[in-house]
């Protein structure tokens, strides 16, 4: 009989986690559409010990946490490497939005071009 693996975190066992950096991430590389700022966070690297290996990992933050702050964090007993702080598979965020301001926002420039260019005639 073999068992399951182990994928309810609330199960997992916890292991102190270290803070080993702190970076302010302003969303390079992200345009900004019609003065909408783009997400601004933290990324917060750190490491853990378990079973004697140090493993790492990162994670977004909307508020900075110094260096060397301990903090707790769940494991997968079966894989340690896995923790309940992975950002393996980030959120997938939406354009939709930014995409639809902008789309109907040139389309209401355009019609005010237009309305300005018929009545200099």
């Amino acid at each position: 009989m073999t068992s399951e693996p182990t994928t309810d975190q609330t199960t997992w066992p916890e292991a102190l986690a270290t803070v080993t950096a702190c970076h302010y991430d302003a969303g390079a590389g992200r345009a900004l559409a019609f003065g909408i700022p783009t997400s601004k966070h933290f990324r917060i690297s750190y490491n853990y010990f378990v079973n004697d290996q140090i493993h790492t990992g990162e994670f977004s933050s909307a508020k900075p946490i110094p260096q060397n702050t301990l903090f707790p964090i769940r494991y997968n007993p079966e894989a340690p490497h896995q923790n309940s702080h992975d950002t393996t598979t980030p959120p997938q965020t939406s354009r939709a939005p930014i995409l639809t301001i902008g789309i109907i926002g040139s389309l209401i420039l355009s019609l005010a071009w237009l309305a300005i260019l018929r009545s200099c005639h």
